[in-house]
């Protein structure tokens, strides 16, 4: 071994040595069980990874090659999704075409985990864009075609006017573009292809509480879906003989205070009932209505507003008829787009009622008293002044009326979700061309598996056009075609489709992805699948993780795959921002790529320092000076493992406390590794070589350095197999197996040791007995419970009372001045 640790020299010369030999091709030892660890789908469109994207890809290396060494085949593979909005949005930014852009990007995407030192098999690199891949993602949507859960409808749907497009509700978050968070987006009526997603509604809810996902994503999911039970009711349309308005409610027993109707303002009978007068003031409502978000519109704290179309209802519990107005709360793409104002029982209704002097009839009051009277009372009671109901508890009545309304042919139990239909057509160049075509004999005809793919056309001027139609639609040889059924001429879609397509279903291509017949080998498939650790941010909890879901089921009901859940474990890693606390962005200047770093401190020194910085699952700020500590570490064990080797690798047996603590070790490290708590993993290492470093090379004995290595390997893999090989060995540190302890050896007594900040009690330490005061403050310093409450403020001093108290000085915060 050299004297000195240098990470220019050894890490390019292993990670060579690790591609000539081919050394994590994936492989399928019938006698070892498999493991398939997956990141979400990366897209290839920007100059490069951040130190925050590592955030992500090391730990997950990290299992990887931990998994590897405790005996798994493990499937850790890598692509890009490719095509869509991303990719097209950067291309237009450059000036360039995406067909030049993604295979750049993608190229340097790749280049950077492979100089960070990630493991993946990249035989199995994939790419959406390519026309080996997007050929199956069009077979998926002709298999849903075909099974009826594709289809073509026409309604007022969400435009970005940055990306030129229409997006699906799962795009649009506070009333903007996702990509776009400060460009509010309108309505624009359109012909679109859907996603029958809820269709499986309830199966995507059920499920939930079958997987291992943290409990945010399941709720967001399940608030998403937004399952209600009720009742649908009908009322008829005075004077307009034929005419009924439908109508949702959770509360079909207060049917009997129903005093006015309202419809959202897109409602299809709102143009056929207003009355003349009124017409004018409903048409200018209704077109400002357009123009707001449905966020503006479901402010609960914008005053109600809303128009009196000037046509009546027919309430047929109380046999009065009741005035049907317009509001802009209510939107058509919820329930059935209109609602009954019952203003006693409904806080929302009874501001409307109060607002314009409507009636507000009470049906409802608690138990032994009186409804109050400056407010609805929203709460179950009992029935008051609603006929056949008086008496009855808000459930007997609910009950009551439904069935009533079910005798008499005005309505039936029924349930609505939230959840709208995916809109999965997109007016861009840059995505999986749609395969269906258009006859004026025989309508829509799927274009035959057989002629897969449609390929997307070469284009110089791809720019999105802004009218609602795609560019593909400038292309005449493309567009214009003949029809698979009939043999006349026929016109191509030309809309593409969304890029959640393409990553709803690649994890299964992984398992097989240079298959030319089928999508995928169904006996891989089945070996492989489902993914055992799936890994990406929480912001595409109702968007990939939702469709992906969706599509599983699918296909699991047309028996392609046996499973139906494609990741039944889920984890989110913590955001990384930049040292100032802003989210790192090329536009701020602020970014930090792992190619300075890296050409700073070495490879290893920053994946020790991602692993090291903060739980992985809690957010961060980047803070290069940590990469001085880990390096320094590094080179601690270079200086440990190289004066073992000078004294010629004595083989003597350690002694019993030596002993005692590598089995301890290599206990916590394992735990830590396998629940992801990969800081305190590396912090136990650190606490291990605080005491290695005290002993004599003859004193240590083989198994203990030998275990070091093998335990620090996963997270450092390039300098461990230059120290692997330095203590004798001929084969790679990541072919051997996991280190084992013996129970017995490892079992130690745990103490709880109190950490105070500024005399405060902020966290509770976990410990063996004896942990030196070195070891405790720096499992303290990972855990955010602890330097969350230095203000920015460095510590001063550290007072500890062995396996008892850990007291850290921080300065109070400095005044700025003004």
């Amino acid at each position: 071994m050299d004297e000195r640790y240098d990470p220019k020299k050894i890490e390019p010369a292993w990670q060579a040595d690790w591609e000539r030999t081919n050394l994590y091709l994936t492989r399928e030892d019938p006698g070892r069980p498999k493991f398939y660890i997956l990141e979400m789908f990366p897209y290839p469109s920007g100059a490069g990874l951040s130190v925050g994207h590592l955030h992500n890809y090391v730990p997950c290396d990290v299992i990887g090659r931990y998994k590897r060494m405790a005996g798994f085949n493990v499937l850790h593979p890598m692509g890009w999704d490719a095509f869509g909005l991303p990719a097209e949005n950067e291309a237009i930014l450059k000036g360039a075409h995406p067909t030049e852009t993604v295979p750049r990007y993608a190229a340097n995407f790749k280049r950077q985990l492979t100089i960070s030192g990630c493991a993946y098999d990249w035989t199995r690199e994939i790419n959406s864009s390519s026309p080996e891949y997007y050929k199956w993602t069009q077979w998926f949507f002709l298999m849903l075609y075909k099974r009826g859960l594709a289809y073509r409808g026409t309604g007022a749907q969400w435009w970005c006017d940055k990306c030129r497009t229409i997006l699906a509700n799962e795009q649009v978050v506070n009333g903007c573009c996702w990509r776009h968070p400060d460009n509010p987006v309108s309505k624009k009526d359109l012909e679109q292809w859907y996603i029958k997603i809820t269709d499986y509604a309830d199966r995507l809810l059920a499920d939930l509480d079958g997987i291992d996902w943290p409990e945010p994503i399941k709720l967001m999911q399940r608030n998403w879906i937004g399952r209600s039970e009720g009742a649908e009711l009908a009322f008829p349309v005075a004077a307009h003989a034929g005419k009924e308005i439908r109508f949702f409610t959770t509360r079909p027993d207060t049917v009997f205070g129903v005093s006015f109707m309202v419809l959202a303002p897109e409602h299809p009978l709102v143009a056929e009932i207003a009355a003349p007068a009124e017409r004018a003031m409903v048409e200018a409502y209704v077109a400002d209505a357009r123009r707001q978000t449905e966020i503006e519109r479901m402010s609960t704290v914008k005053e109600k507003s809303g128009v009196f179309t000037g046509a009546y209802a027919h309430n047929v519990f109380t046999g009065k008829d009741i005035p049907i107005w317009i509001a802009d709360y209510v939107l058509m793409g919820y329930g059935t787009g209109a609602i009954m104002g019952a203003p006693g029982q409904d806080q929302r209704d009874f501001e409307f009622a109060t607002r314009f002097g409507l009636e507000i009839p009470r049906v409802t009051a608690p138990a032994g008293g009186a409804p109050p009277a400056d407010r609805a009372f929203t709460e179950p009671g009992i029935a008051i002044n609603s006929g056949f109901l008086n008496g009855k508890t808000t459930a007997e009545a609910i009950d009551t009326v439904t069935k009533y309304a079910e005798q008499h042919g005005i309505g039936r139990a029924t349930i609505t979700y939230r959840m709208r239909d995916w809109l999965i057509s997109r007016q861009r160049y840059w995505g999986c061309p749609i395969p269906i075509v258009y006859c004026k004999t025989d309508g829509i005809v799927p274009v035959p598996e057989d002629q897969l793919p449609v390929m997307l056309p070469a284009m110089k001027d791809y720019l999105p056009s802004g009218t609602g139609r795609s560019p593909l639609a400038n292309v005449p040889e493309f567009v214009n075609t003949t029809c698979p059924k009939c043999g006349g001429p026929a016109e191509r879609e030309t809309d593409t489709l969304d890029g959640f397509a393409c990553s709803s279903w690649y994890f299964l291509r992984f398992a097989s992805p240079h298959e030319d017949r089928r999508p995928f080998d169904r006996r891989a498939v089945d070996y492989w699948l489902p993914v055992d650790l799936y890994v990406g941010g929480a912001e595409h909890a109702v968007m990939h993780l939702l469709y992906a879901r969706m599509w599983t089921k699918v296909m699991f009901d047309a028996e392609l795959i046996g499973f139906d859940e494609p990741f039944p474990a889920l984890r989110n890693q913590g955001v990384v921002g930049a040292s100032d606390g802003q989210r790192m962005s090329k536009s701020k200047g602020n970014v930090v790529t792992p190619d300075a770093m890296i050409d700073k401190y070495g490879a290893d020194a920053l994946r020790l320092w991602e692993l090291f910085m903060s739980p992985f699952d809690e957010a961060t700020n980047w803070n290069e000076s940590g990469l001085a500590g880990t390096l320094r570490f590094i080179t601690r064990v270079w200086t440990m493992i190289r004066r073992y080797v000078e004294a010629g690798c004595p083989g003597g047996k350690a002694g019993e406390e030596t002993l005692k603590r590598a089995h301890k070790t290599i206990q916590l490290v394992t735990d830590h590794i396998e629940r992801l708590r990969f800081n305190t993993a590396v912090a136990s290492l650190m606490d291990h070589l605080n005491y290695l470093a005290k002993l004599r090379p003859e004193e240590m004995g083989r198994f203990t350095e030998e275990t070091f290595v093998l335990m620090l390997a996963p997270m450092a893999p390039h300098v461990t197999e230059e120290m692997w090989r330095a203590l004798g060995h001929h084969t790679s540190v990541h072919l051997e197996p996991w280190p084992k302890f013996d129970p017995n050896l490892a079992r130690d007594e745990m103490v709880t040791v109190v950490v105070q900040v500024n005399g405060k009690v902020r966290d509770r330490l976990e410990v063996p007995a004896g942990s030196t005061q070195t070891a405790c403050t720096e499992i303290a310093m990972a855990s955010t419970e602890v330097t969350r409450h230095f203000a920015g403020e460095t510590p001063t001093k550290f007072i500890y009372v062995p396996d008892k108290v850990l007291s850290i000085v921080v300065p109070a915060p400095r005044r700025r001045e003004p």
